[in-house]
């Protein structure tokens, strides 16, 4: 039931989720910081799979980098739409197969196949049952080659319950706010699609027990999260926005502005051996 509600939330959202990481500068933080660590760890060359990749906004950008790139999605909606992107593009040559597939159930891949593993955006946030969640971990390790980089995005819960203040405080009164308050999960009948929410030590604490080595975490959006407005405006200065951008990858890995991000990015190691 759960993942027909997301299936259905991002069939009539495709659009939507194409423009969402490079439609203003505020949104353009999540995208470009992800871009930024990913440049620190990626490999200089190889096979990298975009597990829950949607419409197929990283795997455009990383195939345009001379990556060879499997995107997988489990909405048909979102592959159509990224197969499109990926012809406009003209990055066939690099983008090996588009699949429609759950990141729970990754077993058409042997392990250590990818040189590296992207989860970006929240699709491990949309797998609602604990369970499931630790099944995807499992397979995005199991999936990686030894010594491969794994980065994995997520929607914070701190960050969602800024927002309930900040815009929502009617919801507080809501049946589902003290569940998602107290363990992260809401059922997504009101306004968004189903989704956990994490705190950074849950996220770190569930990759190390499956025995990722953790290198760092980073806060996509930082000290700008919820100040979409004032960092839309900013950005218009092309001087503060570098003094300010200086400052953001100064402090997106400190664990305060981490545990306060929109997303959240974990970056590990799969352990050699």
């Amino acid at each position: 039931m759960t993942e027909k509600r997301v299936k259905d939330y991002y069939t009539g959202n495709v659009q939507q989720e194409w423009r969402r990481l490079i439609q203003d500068a505020y949104h353009r933080l999540e995208f470009e910081t992800t871009f930024h660590f990913l440049g620190k760890y990626l490999p200089k060359k190889g096979r990298i799979l975009d597990a829950g990749g949607g419409p197929g906004r990283y795997t455009l950008e990383l195939a345009k980098r001379g990556y060879e790139v499997v995107l997988l999605d489990i909405t048909r909606a979102n592959l159509e739409f990224a197969r499109r992107q990926i012809k406009r593009g003209k990055v066939q040559d690099n983008v090996g197969q588009v699949i429609e597939g759950s990141i729970v159930d990754l077993s058409q891949f042997a392990d250590n196949t990818f040189d590296a593993v992207v989860c970006l955006g929240g699709p491990l946030s949309h797998v609602m049952d604990q369970r499931d969640r630790e099944m995807a971990i499992k397979e995005l390790i199991r999936v990686a080659k030894q010594g491969a980089p794994i980065f994995v995005s997520v929607m914070g819960r701190l960050s969602i319950l800024v927002i309930e203040l900040a815009l929502f405080p009617h919801e507080l009164e809501k049946s589902f706010f003290k569940p998602m308050r107290n363990g992260g999960n809401y059922n997504g009948r009101s306004g968004f699609t189903a989704c956990h929410f994490f705190l950074p030590e849950e996220l770190v604490n569930a990759f190390q027990s499956q025995g990722l080595i953790v290198l760092e975490m980073v806060g996509l959006e930082g000290l700008g999260s919820h100040h979409d407005r004032k960092v839309n405006e900013l950005a218009k200065n092309k001087k503060r926005w570098r003094i300010w951008m200086e400052t953001h990858y100064q402090t997106c890995t400190h664990p305060a502005v981490v545990g306060i991000s929109e997303h959240m990015l974990l970056i590990g190691k799969k352990a050699q051996g």
